[in-house]
């Protein structure tokens, strides 16, 4: 689904796009991805995300160790 660049979306049209970026997302698309795929920014899929109640995940990798002495 690509959209509009900063056209606003309100009402039952977020509602849906709502529900439709959180199942992008729970079914294990990364935000970047959903944003490349629906031509807007990572900040607008960020805060749909947490309008609609997706549990966020966390930014992965190792976590860093600390020098050695």
């Amino acid at each position: 689904m690509v959209m509009d660049k900063g056209k606003r979306i309100t009402g039952a049209e977020r509602d849906q796009l709502a529900a439709e970026l959180k199942a992008a997302y729970e079914g294990g698309a990364s935000i970047r991805s959903i944003a490349d795929r629906t031509g807007r920014s990572y900040g607008f899929v960020h805060h749909i995300l947490t309008e609609a109640g997706a549990t966020l995940r966390g930014r992965g990798g190792a976590p860093r160790s600390k020098p050695s002495s």
